[in-house]
């Protein structure tokens, strides 16, 4: 999971983009850059680190024009560690091209092998963003052999990449001195949207925040399958370049993943979580009496509009417990064992009052690990509560993502291999509710009834491209973002992904 964003203007777009990185920071903390076009000339910063560090006045100074396009990097794939990762990554034929990429390639070893002995083009990192951008760059040469560029041979690259590699993938791309392109994968996995300024200038981002906070006004999602290239005049040209495109978009991005104000191919987050609350109203209704609850507290940050909304429908009282440490790095979206280790209570503490003497219902978006929850549980008991009831709005993660989020392997999953039961006795509480699946689905999906349906395979293992299988699964596993710093150590907290409403 990462952020990109791609601008194409009348006027310098370096703080543009930079504004918008900011606004989808919330989707990668590890690394950030941003390339900018001025003639034909690419100029480019990227380093490890948050947008406001990796940043600087020199730096802004030094990402002249009036095209660019940037990327906060969320690692899955490859060394987190390595700075060569870091994106835009660069090629300088054919034409020029700089690409950005938010997703995982399922097929990118068998890409790289074909790439070095079929297509003769060399790549220099582990990272599947590499390998689409030389897969890319090799077909749209293809494409333009003998004749010059027009948005056709450009869409025709597209279809050859979209035949070649499987997998999620959300792409901007700019070609020097032509334009910028953006393409979404034939199951439109990863969020891609499209907007459009007063002044004619047009954005292209992964989520509707980053539009609508640049001051950009939301005109569509980009399709799956599709490919959209706004030339150097700032026209658009768009064109379908999949065989059968599929809408399945990742339903992790409602979870948990997403803003609650962005809108993602027609569902707002926000709406969906509350959708989500109300579903798992009715679950915890046929597990615990709702008079044996004294409180309902959410675990922060994103599960408050559930656990709000399942409070309101049962009639109980909704309060905060938890406090938030803003200041204290987040966990999940870290690379590395080593960083992941931090304890619970540093970044939460419990407000006593709440809990003493009380029933209380804990309501969380997911449960993966179960680490963090074992330890809330305990915190909440410490405080003096009577009875701990946990909730998740999400169904049991038992399986691995393969499509970009750093779910752990199976033999990490709390709830993989185990019963509701036994999981309830790993974490510690008196009843554990799960939402279960179709519920899940239909929460959500009837927010946007176009969906075909969503990529839902860390819950159901369902996976929508149709090309995972369980030895597929092991050897990417063997991909993932693993490669520990020295003397890492074991992990002790919560694989909790980023705190969407802080970003």
């Amino acid at each position: 999971m990462c952020g990109i964003v791609g601008v194409v203007s009348n006027a310098p777009v370096n703080q543009l983009i930079y504004d918008a990185l900011l606004l989808l920071q919330h989707r990668g903390q590890d690394a950030a850059g941003i390339v900018t076009q001025l003639e034909r000339k690419f100029f480019m910063h990227k380093a490890k680190g948050m947008v406001r560090d990796v940043f600087r006045t020199r730096n802004m100074r030094g990402l002249p024009g009036t095209v660019g396009l940037g990327q906060v990097r969320y690692p899955t794939a490859g060394n987190a560690y390595s700075e060569e990762e870091a994106q835009p990554f660069y090629v300088n034929a054919p034409f020029g091209l700089v690409l950005v990429h938010n997703g995982n390639l399922t097929n990118a070893k068998e890409q790289r092998s074909e790439l070095f002995l079929t297509d003769h083009r060399h790549t220099n990192t582990e990272s599947d963003s590499e390998v689409l951008l030389n897969v890319f760059a090799h077909e749209l040469e293809r494409s333009t052999r003998g004749v010059p560029l027009q948005p056709e041979e450009v869409f025709a690259a597209v279809r050859a990449v979209h035949k070649r590699v499987k997998g999620s993938y959300a792409v901007i791309s700019m070609i020097a001195g032509h334009g910028l392109l953006a393409f979404r994968d034939p199951h439109g996995i990863r969020p891609l949207c499209l907007g459009r300024s007063a002044d004619g200038s047009w954005m292209v981002a992964s989520e509707s925040v980053a539009l609508e906070g640049s001051g950009f006004v939301f005109e569509r999602n980009v399709d799956p399958g599709e490919a959209v290239f706004i030339d150097v005049r700032g026209e658009l040209h768009a064109r379908q370049c999949a065989e059968n495109p599929k809408l399945h978009p990742c339903i992790f991005e409602f979870v948990y993943l997403a803003r609650p104000d962005s809108v993602l191919d027609g569902v707002s987050v926000y709406q969906a979580r509350l959708n989500l609350g109300e579903a798992l109203a009715k679950r915890v209704v046929s597990t615990v009496p709702p008079n044996e609850i004294d409180v309902v507290i959410p675990i922060p940050e994103s599960s408050r509009p559930s656990a709000t909304q399942l409070a309101h429908l049962l009639g109980i009282p909704y309060r905060e417990g938890f406090v938030k440490n803003r200041y204290v790095g987040r966990t999940f979206i870290m690379p590395g064992q080593g960083v992941r280790k931090k304890s619970v209570r540093q970044k939460l503490n419990v407000i006593g009052s709440e809990f003493k003497g009380r029933n209380v219902l804990l309501v969380d978006d997911s449960i993966v690990r179960g680490t963090t929850s074992r330890e809330i549980v305990q915190m909440a008991r410490d405080a003096g509560a009577r009875k701990v009831y946990l909730a998740s709005a999400a169904p049991p993660v038992r399986y691995p993502n393969v499509y970009g989020i750093d779910m752990p392997t199976s033999t990490e999953l709390v709830a993989a291999n185990r019963t509701i039961e036994e999981v309830r006795q790993v974490i510690g509480c008196d009843a554990l509710i799960y939402q279960d699946v179709e519920g899940m689905k239909q929460a959500i999906g009837s927010l946007n009834r176009k969906l075909d349906g969503f990529d839902a395979s860390c819950f159901d293992g369902i996976y929508v491209t149709g090309d995972i299988s369980a030895d597929d699964i092991v050897k990417i596993n063997e991909a993932r973002v693993g490669q520990e710093e020295p003397f890492a150590e074991e992990d002790n907290s919560r694989l909790a992904l980023p705190n969407t409403q802080d970003a």
